[in-house]
């Protein structure tokens, strides 16, 4: 693992770790994991923790998007105070 899919990994898991201790989690056909059962898919860095990894960047890729075209300008310029 590199030290970057490291960071990735870590940051989903600091996600998850805000999450609910008895929320459960639908993965595909996969079923239904507990927040404890991602948080260790992710860590083993199996084909459900790759999963979660992938749903998690997709949201936070969705996220910049939607602040890059609600706040515009914000992105554009860089100030210097």
């Amino acid at each position: 693992m590199t030290q970057e899919e490291k960071l990735i990994q870590d940051i989903v898991i600091a996600r998850l770790n805000t999450m609910p201790s008895n929320i459960a989690i639908s993965i595909g056909n996969e079923g239904e994991f507990s927040k404890k059962e991602i948080i260790d898919h992710v860590k083993n860095n199996d084909n459900i923790g790759k999963k979660m990894i992938e749903i998690q960047l997709s949201y936070l890729q969705s996220l910049k998007n939607l602040t890059d075209y609600l706040i515009p300008e914000q992105h554009d310029t860089y100030h210097t105070a």
